[in-house]
């Protein structure tokens, strides 16, 4: 799974492009869920400040929507990687040469913190409503998509007013950003979402139902589900399916740029059929699988926080979707690979008829 929304080393016209894409399957999936509901928390000017809605919101923000992994400076020397203290909430300018962004581009995670004069202590609460349901910001302005509105628009209206509050809670950060600057190109494919009425909390006893909202929450397609260069579209058949390169400095040299592709979690033996409930939970909360470390910007190190009933119902969707044969392994050469259209260790080992029929290329 993924850092935020962050796709390091992704070309930026395919992460745009992709996510576009996506936001229509969103749409689609918050169009379900949504229904009239004129009482709902999110319509009230300020969003009531509650024991459980603050605990709550603690809990999905430094879990599974891993806010501060964007929204701080992050310190990935340390295992498990976390915020620098001092900043958290305080932003993050993220370098074009990570995002694969060209000259004329600046794009910053803002300061969310509390702090009146440099943060966003004099934000309404519609406006957090806006940016996280429309992927608008406080100044009216589109956000980059490395923002992953596109899966936090499908909080239920209780969720996301409990991020909202909790956020508010975090002591201010007195640190100041740049503005995000983006080129007429970029900007021009960078298109708001339509404002949902209402979503609905998915309750019930199904733990599939319930993993199913986690994972889309912690937006983890957003690194494991290979995308194609020169398309941007998500390759066919290819979902959760890994292999999608993630550049940046992940290990214990700060200046050391590595790449680390994202790994196969179908239920497939190259995934992790492998796994049961009990050596999944444990990898999470570990960081590592038996002696295999897991890398830095595989957001464990807040995915570990969730509850043994969370990581459970994720373990129980991941159960169910389509096993897709793909090996990626991070400790081999990096060869290319006909499924996922990049390069990682044993690439040139997915081959054969599935490799025909799932790496066509896209028209």
């Amino acid at each position: 799974m993924v850092k935020d929304m962050h796709v390091p080393g992704r070309h930026t016209l395919v992460v745009i492009f992709s996510l576009l894409l996506l936001a229509l399957t969103s749409n689609s999936l918050a169009d379900r869920n949504a229904a009239p509901h004129p009482g709902s928390v999110l319509e009230v000017q300020t969003i009531p400040r509650t024991p459980t809605r603050l605990a709550r919101g603690s809990y999905l923000v430094n879990g599974i929507l891993q806010c501060f992994f964007c929204h701080s400076e992050v310190d990935f020397t340390r295992r498990p990687a976390r915020p620098v203290p001092g900043t958290k909430g305080g932003g993050h300018h993220f370098p074009n040469s990570e995002l694969g962004l060209p000259a004329g581009n600046r794009v910053v995670a803002p300061n969310i913190s509390p702090d009146p004069q440099y943060g966003a202590g004099k934000w309404k609460d519609a406006v957090f409503v806006r940016a996280l349901r429309e992927g608008i910001g406080h100044d009216g302005r589109r956000l980059y998509p490395l923002m992953p509105y596109q899966y936090f628009r499908n909080l239920s209206d209780e969720d996301l007013a409990s991020v909202i509050v909790y956020i508010r809670s975090i002591p201010p950060v007195h640190i100041e950003r740049p503005k995000t600057v983006l080129t007429p190109a970029v900007k021009s494919m960078i298109q708001p979402l339509p404002p949902l009425e209402h979503v609905a909390v998915v309750g019930g006893p199904n733990p599939v139902a319930r993993g199913k909202y986690l994972v889309n929450a912690g937006h983890c397609d957003g690194c494991h589900t290979p995308a194609d260069d020169a398309t941007g579209k998500p390759i066919p058949g290819m979902y959760l399916a890994g292999g999608e390169p993630l550049i940046g400095a992940w290990g214990p040299n700060p200046t050391k740029i590595i790449t680390v592709n994202s790994l196969n979690l179908t239920p497939d033996p190259s995934g992790i059929s492998y796994m049961n409930e009990a050596m999944f939970i444990k990898a999470i909360r570990s960081g590592q699988v038996e002696a295999r470390q897991l890398a830095n910007i595989m957001p464990w190190a807040v995915f570990r926080n969730l509850t043994d009933q969370d990581l459970k119902a994720i373990y129980a969707y991941l159960r169910t979707i389509k096993p897709v044969q793909h090996r990626v392994d991070n400790t081999e050469i990096a060869r290319y690979c006909k499924l996922c259209r990049h390069k990682h260790g044993f690439g040139d080992r997915n081959e054969g008829a599935q490799a025909s029929s799932i790496a066509k290329p896209l028209h």
